[in-house]
């Protein structure tokens, strides 16, 4: 494609107005979701997010604007986040009405930081004069677009208690050296260096020639292979960060969502587990010394229920413990409350540690505004999750001091260090909600 039919595509786009300028915001949002695991088709996010600069080019208000990043971020998150549905599905006489909800919902709401970015980045190019040919052209309004969209991306992890899921820069997670670049700059920081780099291909729209169009996008071209070449290096000089004498088995049973909670297979549930954890190593491996559950793996209150203690006490190796996932509900004296927690059971089938998730998953765990919305939580039970006090290091015997995590909570990047620094990080999950989608990703 040649320079001038670029600067034509520019025109065009940047002229739409009407449905075809929000489809057309709405559609690029949705190519851009394709980069995201598990598809791994990066080189999508370059017309994305230069059709993207160019739709802001064409704004002639502050609405208009809001609109291109709001209709963008729709489209991506909608894509993005079709997986929540299958969730409803588990028990789809009681919550598939809840789909269009769940899913263009939490887009919608999650594409007001895209429509503020846009916002942000349109007012900031007016604001600092950043014109040519009294229309916005060049790299700094691309570079602008990158900074606004890094601090939507900060804002939505936090903001109506966080959602930061899909965060541009966990496109690199299909290359071990690009991921590096987070440990300087954190995800966020990541996410702008990919869309700079992403979008700056519009100055090529702009209407000039020679070695001056191309200069920006070589740049950005430049960083990203910078970047690579030092996360490369960085692995390189990595050491083994194996502990002598811990050999951790994860045990998987891919039991049915439906059929976790069944009465009547409860147990042979957990006793599926333990054969699992209980089955000679593989030829030449050594034994396991700590056996890891999942979320909720042990569908009873463990710390009330002794025969299940007593089942799960049976897949502890020699000396070493089981952590498995589970509900929590302690006798406090007070009202009754219940934890989704992790909790590390010995061989006498005792509780010597517990980590309760702190931060919960609204709808699925905890219904927000309960008092005026007549709904149940998708989750097992008919009460609402307690929370837990956050993050924090539980010490184990024979481990190194973990740092606990359960499920919604990795996507919460700096929360995972309380006062004491782990030494290293678990989270357990059940992705068995999801089916097979993307949710897992």
């Amino acid at each position: 494609m040649t320079l001038p039919s670029l600067s034509t595509w520019r025109r065009r786009v940047a002229g739409m107005r009407g449905w075809r300028r929000r489809g057309l915001a709405a559609g690029l949002g949705a190519l851009a979701c394709l980069a995201l695991p598990p598809a791994h088709v990066l080189p999508v996010l370059v017309p994305a997010f230069t059709g993207l600069v160019w739709l802001l080019d064409g704004a002639t208000d502050r609405r208009a604007a809001f609109g291109a990043g709001w209709w963008f971020g729709f489209g991506y998150f909608s894509l993005g986040f079709y997986w929540i549905g299958a969730a409803m599905l588990v028990e789809a006489e009681k919550f598939a009405w809840m789909i269009p909800f769940a899913v263009f919902g939490v887009a919608g709401v999650e594409a007001l930081f895209t429509g503020l970015a846009g916002l942000a980045a349109w007012m900031a190019v007016r604001a600092l004069g950043v014109l040519g040919g009294g229309a916005p052209t060049g790299p700094a309004r691309v570079l602008l677009l990158a900074a606004a969209w890094g601090a939507g991306e900060w804002l939505r992890s936090w903001a109506f208690t966080g959602f930061p899921w899909n965060p541009v820069g966990a496109v690199w997670v299909v290359s071990d050296a690009m991921a590096q670049v987070a440990a300087l700059v954190g995800v966020y920081g990541l996410g702008m260096v990919t869309v700079a780099a992403a979008a700056m291909p519009a100055v090529l729209g702009d209407g000039g020639a020679g070695r001056r169009s191309w200069g920006p996008v070589a740049v950005m071209a430049g960083l990203l292979v910078l970047a690579w070449g030092g996360g490369a290096l960085r692995l390189a000089g990595a050491t083994d960060a194996t502990v002598p004498g811990v050999r951790l088995r994860l045990v998987q049973p891919d039991i049915p969502q439906r059929l976790k909670w069944q009465a009547d297979l409860r147990a042979g549930h957990i006793r599926r587990q333990v054969d699992m954890s209980l089955a000679p190593p593989a030829d030449g491996d050594p034994a396991p010394t700590h056996v890891i559950w999942g979320e909720t793996m042990v569908p009873a209150f463990l710390d009330r229920d002794e025969s299940a203690r007593a089942l799960v006490a049976q897949a502890v190796p020699p000396g070493g413990l089981v952590l498995a996932g589970a509900p929590r509900a302690p006798d406090t004296g007070g009202p009754f409350r219940v934890w989704n927690s992790l909790l590390a059971v010995d061989g006498a089938g005792r509780v010597v540690a517990t980590y309760d998730k702190a931060h919960l998953v609204p709808f699925g765990e905890y219904v927000p505004f309960r008092s005026i919305l007549p709904i149940d939580k998708i989750t097992a039970g008919r009460g609402d999750f307690s929370a837990g006090p956050g993050p924090r290091a539980v010490d184990l015997p024979g481990l190194p001091p973990v740092g606990p995590q359960i499920c919604y909570e990795i996507i919460f990047p700096g929360r995972v260090v309380g006062d004491r620094r782990p030494a290293w990080l678990l989270n357990i999950t059940n992705d068995s909600w999801f089916g097979r989608t993307a949710g897992p990703y």
